[in-house]
């Protein structure tokens, strides 16, 4: 797997302050999207075994509410083994933290991978410039939905998020 970016301490990706590691490689190529460049799984770096060290010291302080995926996309389908290794890691390790995920695949299209049984939140849905509104929390366009991952598969229906 690729990535772009590790960073610390946001606040916008996801509830708290947040380590977010940004993936390469993305198929849907949503019009407006933020980070284009991430498109390319070609593109970025390579996730060795000094960026999970990196991704994870940044996630161990005590500060630090969880990990946010994104990109790209983490479920592009060349990332999702890697992203469930990291993430069933993460649970592991850092039990109390949370596990978010950026995806523009949609709930039905995902639900069954392995990787959902380790998320807290999922964000699903391409992003649509149309239904753009800079007021939504954690979702950029209308259409997207933040989903309780949990709370979803015990009740076999979607739930979404609350804070």
């Amino acid at each position: 797997m690729r990535y772009h970016n590790i960073t610390h301490d946001d606040m916008l990706n996801g509830d708290g302050l947040r380590t977010v590691l940004w993936v390469s490689g993305c198929e849907h190529r949503c019009e407006g999207c933020h980070n284009p460049i991430t498109w390319d799984e070609t593109s970025g770096l390579i996730f060795d075994a000094e960026a999970e060290d990196e991704l994870f010291g940044y996630l161990k302080k005590a500060y630090i509410s969880g990990i946010t995926f994104s990109g790209g996309d983490p479920l592009f389908p060349d990332n999702r083994s890697e992203v469930a290794r990291i993430a069933k890691r993460v649970k592991e390790e850092t039990p109390e933290k949370t596990i978010w995920l950026y995806t523009g695949y949609v709930w039905e299209q995902i639900c069954n991978l392995p990787v959902i049984q380790y998320a807290d939140v999922l964000v699903d849905g391409k992003y649509i410039k149309e239904l753009a509104d800079p007021k939504l929390f954690w979702r950029g366009s209308s259409n997207q939905r933040v989903i309780n991952v949990p709370e979803t598969l015990d009740k076999k229906q979607i739930v979404l998020y609350t804070k």
